[in-house]
Parts: C-alpha cells; structure tokens; sequence
C-alpha cells in the first residue's frame, strides 16, 4: 500500500490494484496495538480512502495434515473482512487451472446499458440500472500494417486505408457517385431497390423502455431458449425506496417460483425490441443488494426446430439393454465435474478461453523475441482442452466396459461392394427382396448424371451414391421411377417385366438406405392404380409372385406402414383385379 501511495498518490484513483496470493494456512502475529480485527479494519479503511482494489485469492486445494483448522478459520476472517470493507474479490481456488483464471490481467469497466424505469404498472416503477454480466469476449483484431513509412518517421501510424469505388456496369470507366446508388434486396427471382429513406421508413423504432409483460412459473422457461448475454438489473445506487422493491419483489419472485417477462428497448430510436426473462437473484452477504438477471428469449423466428424419431420408435434390436444402459450411466459418473462431495471443475468464473491465453501468450513472446516460433499448448491450457489422463487411467475399467458394451462397426460403403443386379429377378427370391437394405455400389471414377436404358440399376446406384450435393439422390429416385413407367408401359407381353423389376428391387433399397420409405411406397401405389387404368394387371399378379412389397416400418423407421398393411397390399390388388 505504501509503495502505491507514494508511487501514485491521488492519481489514478480505483486503479491501484493489489494481488494477494496466499494458502491462508500460517499464523499472523499479535500487533503491538490493539487486535487483529481491528488492524485489518484500519487498513481496509485506508484502502478504500486511497481508491485501492485488492483480490484476494486463496489456493485451499487439499489440507495437509499438519494444517491447523483453527488459524486457518481466523485467517479466513480476517480476509473477510476486506471483503465486506472494501471492494476486494475473495475467491478460492482448489488448483493450477482455477489459479490461472482467477488472476484478471485487466479490469472492465461497466457501462450501463439501460438506465431508466422499470415500469411494472401505469402508476408503479422502479429506477434501476441494466449492465452485462456476461459477454464473449471477442479475438483481438490483427489490424494491416504498412511498413512503406520511414523508419526515421516516429509519428507515422503505418495506417493502411482501403478505398472502395463503384463502376457502371455499361460503362467500366465511369465511377458511380454515392447519390446514384441504392441497395437491392433480392426478392424471389426479382431485385426489389429500397433506397436509404425507405429503409429509415420502414425501421421499427419503439420507445426507450423496460416494461413488464406479467410472470410465469421458472418451469415454462427452458434453459436453452436463453440467447446472446447475460444483463443484471440493480436498483439505482443511493435509492433507498428502488433497493426495497427490487429485493422486495426477486424474494417474492424466488419464494413463489416465479419469472417475470419483460419487452425491452434499451435505447431511444434504437430498430429492435427485445423479449425476454428476469430471474430473481438473492444475495446472500450483508453488502450486496438483491437483483435479477435478465436473458433474451427468442422470436418464432429465431427458434429451429429440428425433428427426431423418438428412441422408442425403433426396433426391439435398436433399443440400448440394461447392460448398455448401466454402463453409459457409469461412464457419465466417472467424468462427472461436480461428483458429490467434491466443489465442482472448471467453473467458468476460474477457466480462461484457452484460445485467447495462448495468442497473448504468444504477442508477449514474440514482442521479446520476434524469431520465436510458436511453443507447444502449456500444461494449465492442455488440462483444459483435454479429459483428465490420471482419471482416464484410474477408471479404465469404466471405459473398457462402456467399449464392450457398444459394437462399433466401420461405416459399410466404404468397403468394396457387389452389384444389385448380379442375381436376375428370376433367381432372386422373397428373402432377397425384403432382406436388409445391401449395400449401393461406388463409383469413383466415374460420376454418373443420368439414369440410361443399357445398365440402368448400375446408372441408380452410381447417382444415389454420389456426396458432392445432396439433389442426386432425389434426383436418381425420380429418373428411376420414369424409367420403370417406361419399361411397363412399353412392354410387350411381359418382356420388360424382369427389368423392370430388377429396377424396382434396386429403387426398393435405395429409398430404405437413404430414408426415403415414402417416395418407394407412394410410387408403387400409384404404379398398381397405373397398371389398373392401362389393363397391365398382369404386371401387378408379376410382382406378387415376386413377393415384392411395401416398405414396413420394420425396415425403414420413417415409414408409416405396418408389416401386414405391406404384405398385403398387392395380394389384396391381385385379388381384387380377379
């Protein structure tokens, strides 16, 4: 303190800061004059009167045995009460990681994002201030450096400056001035010019304010339709009446399990409104006020839905067993963070951005040494990125049995695979039919874009199993399906019927390989109706002697057909057409 004050003075006040390091584990001697408490008091007083900030970090970790509960208990205390006196950070740390995120190389000063009323009524409001709590901090901007000025030129900013013109498209040489530009939105297959004015026009400019909407129960609010940052509401500083009713209101909000929702517009003119929830915040130490927090929910529009099947959809053979179940709890259980008994890892108040710490690492070193080259990940920043090897090792057994327990197998289609059509329909029988999905054969060296009359099978499976966009699958089932009307409608006799189904049992499988059970069974329903209304039932009475079916839901999990509605289906329509 002293070197501060005689190195600074009255200058800089709130920027002198202290750093306190310390296991709070050996003993204190007795002061000449006075107690203990109360040496700490005087200081403490000081600190405050000369504008000083102090963190006090403890590193506990683990207790030796000859540690002593009870001066650790008073030394405890005593750094209390430079919490409570001053505005000094008391935090504890349990290792090198926790250590390395509590040290702030640098504070930020809250701006406010709302100052104002909370208006809870016509005639009830409460003065609060609005900052951020929680904000990414963003990769630092590496800005272009010109290096064409005079190393003599100490004023010279090495600034590069980009400038931008815009020319006719009719007239390359003509540059077009900024009056005689507007910006396009594209609008379908049309471009819609809206010029700078109609764009003001249009803007939604709500009023400055923070209003409440009504509350609901902490329940109807899901933890992950919290969007961007994390605000905190205080009562204004010094306004005895807005500190009662906000911690009036966030106790009754907590007793009661309530939320409140609020329409927020931070700033006047500002062209977008924001929803969302305030979650009571109770504190618990004598200094600090009570408060909310405050995150923005989204609209219909910023929600996406994506739609699973249900686990419970599937196969007997595809639900997890007892076994695997057990297993995948334990494996869960041994990487466990916060185990019980045990304060929990990697609390994101005392884990730095490892991204961030190795570039500044880096800038400090490269700024000694400009020929350094780029050091291995540090220890503290690998204990972060990476699972914990001692555990890895100690609960082996938990991992080996979660391994057992789950079968992987490599991934089918890159393995070398025969041909659909290697059997003709005549050979191929029921089971061949209805069997599981085989495997699409690969054509890398040649990439198939139309389905032709000589190999069509081989044309499909080349389509459907090309990756470059995901159009050639739907692509190949269409082409397929003009190709089978083709052959059935151009059939003579019945010559085209064991191609046409050699086709048909290679689009069967395609679309349970690729998900699509619906395009198969809507295209053979309305191949039976076509048959029906050219008098080509013979076609039909074929594919039933072939045992050719619908896609169940056994088969693809998509499909909404069940084992006997696919059975059935063109053994009914034979006997029927009888």
């Amino acid at each position: 303190m002293d070197m501060l004050i005689k190195k600074f003075g009255e200058t800089n006040k709130g920027k002198k800061r202290l750093c306190l390091i310390t296991n709070a584990q050996c003993p204190i001697k007795d002061p000449y004059e006075g107690s203990k408490e109360e040496q700490v008091t005087t200081i403490a007083k000081q600190m405050t009167a000369h504008g000083m900030r102090m963190e006090s970090i403890i590193i506990r970790g683990t207790l030796s045995q000859d540690a002593n509960k009870e001066i650790i208990d008073e030394n405890d205390r005593l750094l209390n009460i430079f919490s409570k006196e001053t505005s000094t950070r008391l935090l504890y740390v349990e290792d090198p990681i926790s250590l390395f995120g509590a040290l702030k190389t640098r504070n930020i000063t809250p701006v406010t994002v709302f100052k104002g009323d909370l208006e809870l009524g016509p005639k009830l409001r409460i003065k609060v201030l609005v900052y951020k709590k929680t904000q990414e901090e963003k990769f630092p901007t590496l800005k272009k450096y010109s290096d064409k000025a005079p190393q003599t030129d100490k004023f010279a900013t090495h600034e590069v400056k980009v400038d931008y013109e815009y020319k006719s498209a009719e007239d390359p040489d003509k540059v077009v001035p900024p009056d005689q530009r507007i910006k396009g939105y594209r609008y379908g297959p049309q471009i819609v010019p809206i010029s700078s004015a109609e764009w003001d026009a249009v803007k939604f400019k709500p009023e400055k304010g923070v209003k409440l909407l009504g509350f609901t129960d902490s329940s109807n609010i899901l933890r992950h339709q919290y969007m961007k940052d994390v605000y905190v509401f205080i009562a204004e500083p010094g306004n005895t009446k807005a500190v009662l009713a906000v911690s009036a209101l966030s106790r009754a909000m907590k007793e009661m399990n309530k939320v409140a929702i609020l329409r927020c517009a931070w700033r006047q003119g500002q062209s977008n409104v924001v929803i969302g929830v305030l979650t009571p915040n109770v504190s618990d130490r004598e200094n600090i006020p009570d408060s909310f927090y405050f995150n923005i929910l989204p609209f219909a529009e910023d929600v996406r839905e994506f739609q699973f099947p249900s686990l419970s959809s599937f196969p007997a053979l595809c639900q997890p067993n007892k076994q695997q179940l057990e297993s995948a709890a334990n494996f869960i259980k041994m990487l466990d963070l916060a185990p019980d008994g045990k304060k929990e890892v990697l609390l994101p108040d005392f884990t730095p951005n490892p991204v961030l710490a190795r570039f500044y690492h880096y800038l400090d070193l490269k700024s000694k040494h400009p020929d350094a080259s780029v050091p291995p990940l540090d220890y503290t920043l690998r204990k972060i990125t990476e699972p914990e090897t001692n555990l890895i090792l100690q609960k082996e057994s938990v991992v080996d049995s979660f391994r057992r327990s789950f079968e992987l197998q490599g991934n089918p289609l890159k393995k070398p695979r025969r041909l659909l059509r290697d059997k003709t329909s005549d050979e191929a029988g029921k089971e061949n039919i209805t069997a599981p999905p085989a495997n699409l054969i690969e054509y890398k060296s040649v990439k198939v874009e139309n389905i032709g009359d000589l190999t069509p099978v081989q044309d499909f499976e080349a389509m459907i199993s090309r990756r470059d966009s995901p159009d050639w699958v739907l692509k190949a089932i269409k082409d397929m399906k003009n190709k089978i009307f083709g052959m059935v409608e151009d059939s003579h006799e019945g010559d085209n019927y064991p191609k046409a189904l050699e086709c048909l049992i290679a689009l069967r499988k395609g679309c349970i390989l690729e998900q699509e059970p619906k395009q198969f069974n809507d295209f053979l329903k309305h191949l039976y109706n076509f048959c029906q209304e050219k008098n080509l039932q013979s076609f039909c009475e074929y594919l039933a002697s072939k045992g050719l079916t619908l896609i169940p839901k056994t088969e693809a999990i998509d499909s909404d057909v069940t084992d006997e509605e696919a059975r059935s289906f063109l053994v009914k329509s034979e006997s029927k057409s009888d």
